[in-house]
C-alpha cells in the first residue's frame, strides 16, 4: 500500500483520510446514523493505518465520541486527529466562539482523550487562532501537551504563512489543516499559499473539503438538494447563479473521469494528491461505497493533460462562506 508522512517524523497513513464532522453535524443532519457511520469509519480501518480527522466542535463532542466507539479495539490501525479552540456556544444554532487560551486547551485536551478513549492523540490542531490570544501563548500550551505525553504531535488549522512561521519556530508544525480542491486552490500560489509553506516546512498539508463540500462529484443539481439546516444550503457558492456557473468545474472534472473509467470524485481527489507528497486530504462520507471509491482514489494516476485540463478549470463563483 502506498503511504503518505505526516510530517518529517509522523507517521505513515493512507494517501485518503476519513473527515469524520460530516457524521455528527454540517451536512444532512436529518440522516445521521450513528451505528452506520461507526460502521464506514472501521472500514477505513481496515485500510490502515487511516488518519481520522474529528474536533470536539463538531457536535459539541458528539463526533469525538462516534470516533472513540469506532476506535474501541482498533486503536493501532488509527492516526487520530482532533482540534481545540473553537467553542460551541448554542448547539442547535452552531453559534460558535474561539478560545485559545491555554487552560481552555488543557481541559479541552483532557476531555477528548476521555471521549475518543484513547490515551494519547496523535495530531491535535489549534482549530482557529484566538484574536484575543497571542498565537505563542496556544501554541506553547499545545507544545506543553507533547512533552507531558497527552498528544505526540501538533498542527494548525486555517492559518496564515506567518502565523505557520511563527510557530514553527518555537515548536515543529507536523500539520496545517485548509480547504483545499479544484475550486479552492489559493493554498497552491507559490510565494502565499500555505500548502506550499507546509511542503518547504516538512509539514503535512491536510485538505478538508477535498470534494468541494460534494459539489465536485457531480451528485448536485441544484440548491434545492439540501435541507435547511445543511451548510450548503446557504453557502455562497451553492446558490443559484453561483451553482450554475460553478457546474463549468464539474464538467471539466467529469471529461477526465471519462477517460479513466473514474468517478468524478476520484478525480478530484487524486488531482489533489498530485499537488504533492506532503498533501493528504480528508474527504468525508456516511455511505461505504463512496469511502471504497474514495480510498481507491489514491491509485488513480492522471496524465499531465489531465492535470493541465483540470488546472485550466474556471475558479469557483462565490465565497468559501
Amino acid at each position: 500500500m502506498n503511504t503518505r508522512q505526516l510530517g518529517s517524523t509522523g507517521p505513515a497513513v493512507h494517501p485518503i483520510g476519513l473527515g469524520c464532522m460530516g457524521m455528527s453535524w454540517g451536512y444532512a443532519e436529518s440522516l445521521r446514523d450513528d451505528a452506520a457511520s461507526v460502521d464506514v469509519i472501521r472500514r477505513a480501518l481496515d485500510a490502515g493505518p487511516v488518519l481520522l480527522d474529528t474536533a470536539d466542535a463538531y457536535g459539541s463532542g458528539h463526533n469525538e465520541t462516534l470516533v472513540g466507539r469506532a476506535l474501541a479495539g482498533r486503536r493501532d490501525d488509527a492516526v487520530v486527529a482532533t482540534k481545540t479552540g473553537i467553542v460551541v456556544d448554542d448547539l442547535a444554532t452552531r453559534t460558535l466562539s474561539r478560545n485559545g487560551s491555554p487552560d481552555h486547551i488543557r481541559r479541552s485536551a483532557d476531555a477528548s482523550l476521555r471521549r475518543l478513549g484513547v490515551d494519547v492523540i496523535d495530531l491535535y490542531y489549534l482549530h482557529r487562532v484566538d484574536p484575543e490570544v497571542p498565537l505563542a501563548e496556544s501554541w506553547g500550551a499545545l507544545a506543553d501537551l507533547v512533552r507531558e505525553g497527552k498528544v505526540r504531535r501538533i498542527g494548525l488549522s486555517e492559518v496564515t504563512v506567518d502565523e505557520a512561521a511563527a510557530a514553527h519556530a518555537a515548536h515543529p508544525v507536523a500539520a496545517v489543516q485548509s480547504e483545499l480542491s479544484l475550486w479552492t486552490r489559493e493554498p497552491l500560489d507559490p510565494d502565499t499559499g500555505i500548502a506550499t509553506w507546509c511542503a518547504a516546512n516538512s509539514a503535512a498539508f491536510v485538505p478538508f473539503a477535498p470534494l468541494g463540500r460534494g459539489f465536485l462529484t457531480g451528485r448536485y443539481t441544484g440548491p434545492d438538494d439540501f435541507e435547511d439546516g445543511d451548510f450548503r444550503a446557504t453557502n455562497p457558492r451553492f446558490q443559484s447563479e453561483a451553482f450554475t456557473a460553478n457546474l463549468r468545474i464539474v464538467k471539466a472534472v467529469e471529461e477526465v473521469a471519462a477517460r479513466h473509467g473514474a468517478t468524478a470524485a476520484q478525480v478530484a481527489l487524486a488531482w489533489t494528491l498530485a499537488q504533492g507528497d506532503h498533501v493528504v486530504p480528508i474527504p468525508g462520507t456516511k455511505q461505504p461505497r463512496y469511502l471504497a471509491a474514495n480510498l481507491a482514489a489514491a491509485d488513480l494516476r492522471l496524465t499531465f493533460q489531465d492535470l493541465r485540463d483540470l488546472d485550466a478549470a474556471p475558479a469557483a463563483t462565490g465565497s468559501r462562506y
